[in-house]
């Protein structure tokens, strides 16, 4: 049976609430360990589905898994299979980031399409063309049979599967990524990571969860120059050293959490902040008359804002702001003053949010796949709504403090995919929310 969320609205949020260590640069460092047959210890893990899952994937190909702290973890993928359960790649996007680290550690790789949240036509072609450019052979497989290159061969199918091997010329030279992929980016990093040639990533997505794992390769003795850029230049090694690692916070759920801030009516301070990383984020929030201060370059107060106004909300890659946070900035959007355009290039399934706060009594007319317009303030109004992805759960519960009465929530798998214990943590600035089957 599936678990849900019983919030009970309309309550004042106050107190203080700390970040978590961030998901999206978790996944893709726990794949990286895999390219070193020496130790690693990765900290400020955060426990979430997608930690777990990723440390099963990892484990189940032979590798040492052991908690060595409530957030650390050490990993030693001394000896290997290469071998992947395709019952787990089926439940995550991010398990795709295995397909980097075991074609530069075995020369080739098998796995099936990867799973994930459900927020629009999710191809893999930007690592698979990216592969190619490398040197790999590549080969998709779906229903028994081989799929020509012709016909849309890196289609999303969740019957497709993927075969790599990689050539004797395999690394080095320049690889144009066919957009600002982020897992894209960061798969063929780590598919170069152990070969000593010179490569010349271009279009490379800029994310701070992309800098944080070339922060991570560097230390294991990859030279690597760019990141953060939409260049990147890296030469790897033949022998790879572990690497004890601090994970950085996560600037998404800070955003998340300012943002539940401004819209429930609370007083909250967001500690462990990456002020860096939400620069234009900050300024938007301002801009639009929210009230938060920046106490230093990690916490953050931020209090309700009642005459705030919102004219446009656009999602774009970093350092623009994040698709991820797209979400409760719409739920905002629907208690601050006036119209305000939502548009999310990025992903065509990305609104689909929007049609459950509908169901609240919000005024909301979605144009198209990519754009809305949210007409506030309005009362929201508990009811029985669906979770479709992670963010766009989050945004759900949001939506959920604000109402007035009883918000139930279903099947919250995808929002414990990347908010560690979430009720708990909004209990403590008192929300009224309960995990229930």
């Amino acid at each position: 049976m599936t678990e849900k969320f019983i919030i009970e609205g309309g309550k004042c949020l106050k107190g203080e609430i700390e970040v978590k260590g961030s998901k999206n640069a978790t996944t893709p460092i726990l794949a990286a360990t895999l390219l070193t047959k020496e130790p690693c210890f990765i900290d400020n893990l955060p426990l979430i589905e997608d930690v777990f899952r990723m440390l099963e994937l990892i484990k189940g190909l032979g590798a040492e898994v052991e908690w060595v702290g409530e957030n650390k973890v050490r990993i030693r993928a001394k000896e290997i299979i290469n071998l992947l359960d395709s019952s787990l790649i089926s439940k995550m996007r991010s398990s795709v980031l295995m397909m980097g680290p075991l074609l530069a550690r075995f020369g080739n790789v098998e796995m099936n399409h990867p799973g994930g949240c459900i927020i629009g036509t999710r191809t893999i072609n930007t690592h698979l063309n990216a592969f190619k450019d490398l040197g790999a052979k590549v080969e998709v497989w779906r229903g028994g049979g081989k799929v020509n290159a012709k016909d849309s061969w890196g289609r999303s199918e969740k019957t497709n599967t993927y075969s790599l091997k990689a050539t004797n010329d395999f690394g080095g030279g320049e690889v144009i990524l066919d957009e600002f992929s982020v897992t894209g980016t960061e798969n063929v990093m780590m598919a170069c990571a152990l070969s000593p040639r010179l490569t010349t990533l271009k279009i490379t997505a800029a994310e701070p969860h992309v800098q944080a794992l070339a922060d991570f390769l560097r230390k294991m003795g990859v030279f690597i120059k760019g990141e953060g850029s939409h260049t990147i230049e890296m030469k790897g090694a033949k022998k790879l050293r572990g690497v004890d690692y601090f994970i950085p916070y996560d600037y998404i759920e800070a955003g998340t959490f300012i943002l539940m801030a401004l819209a429930a009516k609370g007083k909250i301070k967001v500690i462990n902040v990456p002020v860096e990383h939400l620069t234009l984020f900050f300024k938007k929030v301002k801009s639009s008359g929210g009230n938060i201060e920046i106490i230093n370059n990690r916490t953050v107060l931020a209090n309700h804002s009642p005459r705030m106004r919102m004219d446009k909300i656009q999602a774009l890659p970093y350092p623009g702001i994040p698709t991820d946070l797209q979400s409760i900035f719409g739920v905002l959007a629907t208690q601050t003053e006036g119209l305000t355009l939502i548009h999310d290039p990025l992903y065509d399934g990305r609104l689909k949010y929007l049609e459950e706060i509908n169901k609240m009594g919000a005024e909301i007319i979605i144009c198209d796949p990519h754009r809305a317009v949210i007409n506030g303030p309005t009362e929201l109004f508990g009811t029985e709504l669906g979770s479709l992805d992670l963010r766009g759960g989050a945004a759900l519960i949001v939506a959920g403090l604000i109402a007035r009465g009883r918000t139930t929530i279903k099947d919250v798998s995808q929002i414990d995919r990347g908010y560690e214990k979430i009720e708990e943590r909004l209990k403590k600035l008192g929300a009224e929310i309960k995990r229930a089957n």
